[in-house]
């Protein structure tokens, strides 16, 4: 496919601008908190998976991710594709303060994806981490980010359902229910 665009480009931007505004709010996620992302920049051009790659795409979707995430002092940990086991790129204090090891890669157009590449690209000192338990999530492709999500996960239902051609999902997380038949719960957790 040709390169697209720049209309088509700012309508992917506000799609993802809108989507993860609603997540943020949706989720009620606060400073500190930890939003994944998977991307398929190929689903989003309207290919099949790992077929499309393309660096203007991820480039778009990290710069708008972060315009909304940076000023609430919410984390963004984008994932890799599965040539890299769907590891995630992580700003480096973030990865210190939550303890998550270090790995050593750099994330390629073909093994890892655009997005990760944008990621890597655009934070300030990016690191790649194996695994991660964030607060919320954004599926743009049907990446399956299910596994960096911590218990117990919430589908989301967003009002945008779609971004370039990539059909969209989200999810939140909530506090376990513990107890039984007499516990209260306390409803703003919920």
């Amino acid at each position: 496919m040709m390169a697209l665009p720049k209309e088509e480009l700012a309508v992917i931007k506000d799609a993802v601008t809108a989507a993860v505004t609603e997540l943020v709010t949706v989720g009620r996620l606060t400073a500190g908190d930890v939003l994944v992302v998977g991307c398929s920049t190929s689903e989003v051009r309207g290919a099949r998976i790992g077929t499309d790659s393309t660096t203007e795409v991820g480039q778009t979707i990290v710069a708008a991710l972060l315009h909304v995430l940076q000023p609430k002092q919410i984390a963004l940990a984008v994932q890799c594709c599965e040539h890299l086991n769907r590891a995630l790129v992580v700003e480096k204090a973030v990865a210190k303060d939550h303890g998550w090891p270090i790995c050593n890669a750099v994330p390629q157009l073909h093994a890892g994806g655009a997005t990760s590449m944008a990621a890597f690209a655009q934070f300030t000192k990016p690191v790649v981490v194996e695994s991660i338990q964030a607060e919320a999530g954004l599926d743009i492709g049907d990446t399956f980010i299910g596994m960096h999500l911590r218990p117990v996960v919430v589908p989301v239902r967003l009002q945008v359902k779609q971004i370039g051609e990539a059909h969209v999902t989200a999810a939140r997380i909530r506090p376990k229910y513990i107890g039984g038949a007499r516990a209260v719960y306390d409803e703003s957790l919920m």
